[in-house]
């Protein structure tokens, strides 16, 4: 008997792989020549890959740049874990904020994008709903939302600006200390700081 043939697509050993492959030498090569020199063609000839294959994990150039913007979700998501130090947190988004400048832009276009922002950053409710049981014994009339925004928007945008507007010349490592310190002040002053 003949088994039915299955209309799922079955993908090989290493797709995974060459997947994430792809999606890091795109954060590169944005990061290098920014996005309006990204392509699906750049992408091929910079990994040595034919383009039907890279089409294969991005249908088109939009998909490959949700993969993008998906990736440095995840890499800044990295900064909001609870199970990491708030120094070592703090320290990865501003780090990350200043060594992908291409990418932060990318992202802070999906994020202030209208649309629920649950769909962007999954993990929204779970930092608004961490922020109101903060406050909730020292300063329950704290809107916990729009102080999520000021927070991330601060520590996403902000050493950017002080990097390309403020004091440029000034080494990453040296804007980083500063937002650092600055943001553990804020926070303690807040009643979050631990």
């Amino acid at each position: 008997m003949l088994k039915p043939r299955t209309t799922t697509r079955r993908r090989n050993r290493g797709f995974e792989e060459t997947h994430q492959s792809l999606i890091e030498t795109a954060v590169r090569l944005l990061s290098e020549k920014g996005v309006e020199a990204l392509s699906v063609s750049a992408l091929a000839r910079e990994v040595g890959l034919n383009r039907t294959t890279v089409y294969y994990h991005f249908p088109s150039r939009d998909a490959m740049l949700r993969a993008v913007k998906d990736w440095s979700t995840a890499q800044l998501a990295r900064g909001m874990e609870h199970d990491a130090p708030q120094l070592e947190r703090m320290a990865m988004i501003t780090h990350f904020v200043l060594d992908n400048p291409e990418l932060i832009k990318l992202w802070i276009d999906d994020f202030i994008a209208p649309g629920d922002i649950r769909e962007r950053y999954p993990r929204w409710d779970e930092l608004v709903s961490g922020l109101k049981r903060s406050f909730a014994a020292s300063d329950p009339e704290v809107d916990a939302e729009v102080y999520a925004v000021m927070m991330l928007s601060s520590a996403i945008i902000g050493p950017r600006i002080f990097q390309n507007s403020i004091a440029p010349g000034t080494s990453a490592a040296e804007i980083g200390k500063r937002f650092i310190a600055e943001h553990r002040r804020q926070l303690a002053r807040d009643g979050l700081q631990h």
